[in-house]
């Protein structure tokens, strides 16, 4: 098996920033397409699908869906385009022309209310509704949530990434903590007696919590008090959610008691590369982290001799009975509204997307939770018991995601900066930050529209 490409995985820390620097879609393209649903599914024709898969055994596993999908409708043929990103889509989509394609993945789910809301993408639920397929009753709640806008349903989850605690079993055995905490208390309780000093740094630390840390982001943390980051008018909610204060005031505290933002900083600059044999965790750099279902793929792929543990990631102690849940996000596809084959693309999009043994093949090869609800259920899903837990913690119905909003990933950057501020005590007034956000964020919203 094998990890993510960087690509692929960093968009979970990057992505508002491609959303924001890479997307002048909605100008472009709205009501520009000269596409359609017209085509004959059933004549001979090709279809052009971009991906950004680019690791060979990525683009073997992926092509090996392609071929049984050619067997199942031998008149169409895919034509494979791999390591394609968001900009050469949007290039691509706005230019259209004959060498355009039929039908797109994205690693970036922050840019589907964009690619929803300027038509750049199909919706989709009329062929669904013709396929007889119900969105609901096939996907989980968050992928659903992450590849839809505004009832617009122009995405579908191919895959996903479900976040949860790598915990170090040799640590915890020599602190004598017999379990990976379930709550933010004993969260912090373990953090704090799995640290040991060393002068004014550190000879290990129990958890990572800046911002800047491996995967430790405000929207990872945040999911765990499940915040409403947009009421139902679209203007956004995060100066009002008391969920997402929460999880301010208790990252805030976990730096604080585990020596504090610059102590932390200068500890987190002699990590090696998080993709890397140097990643904190897997050098016991670190005791606890949160990470994603692939890098239990990654340790067990490397040198590292880390004996490790994964459970869901704590939550708020009020929440105790929500233990379980996490941050879900994944790979989105769909189909370009300028291709003149949708028809055909829809049927490639289909089997990709619905059927049970092309997605548990694909996500059993390059170690990616499945993103329907019959295909997590499967017993030909990898049943190695630290990706069950990201199985389960898919699975949860607590488990949540951010919204779509139509100017890409802009707000979590808004949010992300208002936690670097936080947490360095640049800004002590953690309110008026939010009331500033949320004034950022619908003042940017509305500039987008």
């Amino acid at each position: 098996m094998t990890g993510p490409t960087p690509t692929r995985a960093l968009r979970r820390t990057g992505a508002a920033v491609a959303a924001v620097a890479a997307l002048a879609l909605a100008s472009a393209c709205t009501g520009s397409t000269s596409g359609g649903a017209n085509d004959d599914p059933n004549a001979e024709t090709t279809i052009t699908f971009w991906h950004g898969w680019s690791a060979p055994s990525e683009i073997k596993a992926i092509q090996g869906n392609i071929d049984a999908f050619e067997k199942a409708h031998p008149n169409i043929h895919v034509k494979a385009v791999s390591n394609i990103t968001d900009d050469k889509i949007n290039q691509a989509l706005r230019a259209g022309g004959p060498n355009a394609p039929d039908v797109v993945s994205s690693f970036t789910t922050d840019n589907v209310g964009e690619f929803c809301g300027s038509r750049a993408f199909v919706d989709l639920s009329s062929f669904m509704k013709k396929s007889g397929i119900d969105a609901a009753s096939t996907f989980p709640a968050p992928q659903l949530a992450y590849t839809q806008f505004e009832g617009n349903q122009c995405t579908l989850p191919l895959l996903s990434d479900a976040y949860g605690l790598y915990y170090n079993k040799k640590s915890f055995a020599d602190a004598g903590i017999s379990a990976p905490p379930r709550t933010m208390s004993e969260l912090k309780a373990d953090a704090l007696k799995l640290t040991k000093t060393k002068g004014d740094g550190y000879a290990q630390l129990g958890f990572m919590p800046n911002y800047h840390g491996y995967e430790s982001v405000v929207s990872h943390f945040a999911a765990m008090w499940s915040p409403t980051y947009f009421n139902d008018d679209g203007t956004s909610n995060v100066a009002k959610d008391p969920g997402l204060k929460a999880m301010y005031l208790w990252q805030k505290d976990l730096v604080d008691s585990l020596g504090g933002y610059q102590r932390l900083e200068r500890y987190r600059n002699t990590f090696g590369d998080e993709f890397g044999s140097k990643n904190p965790f897997m050098t016991g750099q670190v005791a606890m982290a949160i990470d994603g279902e692939w890098r239990g793929g990654m340790i067990d792929d490397s040198d590292s001799d880390v004996d490790y543990g994964v459970a869901p990631f704590p939550v708020p102690d009020d929440q105790a009975a929500q233990y379980g849940k996490g941050y879900i996000s994944g790979t989105v596809i769909g189909i370009a509204s300028t291709s003149k084959k949708q028809n055909a693309a829809w049927e490639l999009v289909r089997y990709l997307t619905t059927d049970t043994k092309a997605v548990v093949d694909f996500a059993n090869v390059i170690h990616n939770v499945p993103s329907t609800q019959d295909s997590l259920a499967s017993s030909d899903v990898d049943q190695n018991p630290a990706f069950q837990e990201f199985i389960k913690i898919a699975q949860n119905q607590d488990s949540n995601t951010t919204p779509s909003s139509p100017n890409g990933g802009a707000y979590q950057l808004t949010l992300q900066n208002v936690g670097y501020d936080y947490e360095s005590g640049k800004n002590t007034d953690l309110q008026g930050a939010l009331d500033k956000a949320a004034e950022q964020i619908d003042a940017d919203i509305a500039q987008s529209q």
